[in-house]
């Protein structure tokens, strides 16, 4: 299927596991799309599957690094999300801890497509997005102040250098005026460990499944803050209104019906507040880092597109809203303006 050799560890963790038998015809070709992973498909004589390395260094121009055994966590939390809500994640097949190497089926882009190809091209589905919500929610309700859960993901290092320190403390680098929300931000949510975090829910980690969402690369697995979740998702859609101007109704039609239904899975209402209340403080953060952190958003390019998102960012940093829906009021006020 490629010229491009599959490197020799890679054949190593298919022997050792027991998924070729060295004799057995296979073709491999690798997948694009992440910056932090090695990944390929591997075509075996039972089916395709998909073998993920983790990187020590990531595929960006910053200089970013991050420990490889971040895997580890990823695997649990494919496995945890599974036990909450059977398909949520894909079936781990094998995993060696030494070398931040596991494998999983290939699933079918033609049955999974990515959710970020379709909000690119304007195809949204407010349907999908509770979807999205419901099970997310529903995962961190089923982890919710659980300590052996806490123990397993006990992972503050590895969620500090690869989410707070890139997006957050890098964006606060890059604007002095509003460094002290942004390391506010920080600090408030590094110290509250109330559930199992994804970490990088986002829509190009969802499949739109035959029976709805399946999460990918749970590599920033961490017991924290559940509202940073629900924030990083929700960012999206603030972002593809700059994409795609004409469906900016649409993508927050689907950023409320995410919203709402995550909300509505929280049973427990002082709890729901604190995480909705936690969230509207985080979005605008997140906001600004995809413009101006270690890892912009590829779709946001001109100059112009840049200066609206950095001025409702700063707005919304310097005087804070409490609730996720006057987030979306205020970047549809200055998208109108």
């Amino acid at each position: 299927m490629t010229e491009i050799p599959m490197p020799d560890a890679f054949w190593d963790f298919l022997v050792n596991k027991g998924l070729h038998n060295k004799t057995e015809p296979i073709s491999a070709v690798p997948l694009t799309g992440g910056i932090s992973s090695d990944i390929w498909r591997v075509d075996l004589a039972s089916g395709p599957i998909c073998v993920k390395r983790a990187l020590p260094k990531l595929k960006v121009a910053a200089k970013w690094f991050a420990p490889i055994e971040r895997n580890t966590y990823e695997v649990r939390w494919m496995q945890t999300a599974n036990n909450a809500v059977p398909g949520a994640a894909p079936t781990i097949l094998a995993h060696d801890t030494a070398s931040g190497m596991f494998a999983m089926p290939f699933l079918d882009p033609n049955t999974y497509p990515i959710w970020k190809a379709a909000l690119l091209d304007g195809h949204t589905s407010a349907a999908f997005a509770a979807d999205v919500g419901k099970i997310l929610a529903s995962i961190h309700m089923a982890t919710m102040d659980n300590p052996e859960t806490a123990q397993h993901f006990a992972t503050d290092k590895i969620f500090h250098a690869i989410r707070l320190e890139p997006y957050l403390e890098a964006t606060a680098r890059a604007h002095p005026d509003i460094a002290s929300a942004l390391l506010d931000l920080v600090a408030v949510t590094a110290n509250n460990k109330k559930a199992l975090v994804h970490g990088d829910v986002s829509p190009k980690n969802i499949l739109m499944g035959p029976s709805g969402p399946v999460f990918l690369d749970a590599e920033c697995a961490w017991y924290g803050d559940p509202a940073f979740d629900l924030a990083f998702c929700l960012n999206h859609f603030l972002l593809k209104c700059v994409h795609k101007p004409n469906s900016s109704e649409a993508y927050l039609d689907d950023f409320s019906s995410m919203s709402r239904s995550y909300m509505s899975t929280i049973t427990d209402p002082v709890c729901a507040q604190s995480i909705e209340t936690h969230a509207a403080r985080l979005l605008p953060g997140l906001f600004l880092a995809r413009v101006d952190g270690k890892s912009p958003v590829d779709y946001i390019t001109q100059e112009e597109d840049k200066v609206r998102v950095r001025i409702t960012a700063k707005a919304l940093l310097s005087d804070p809203v409490l609730n996720l829906e006057g987030i979306a009021v205020a970047w549809k006020r200055e998208w109108e303006r």
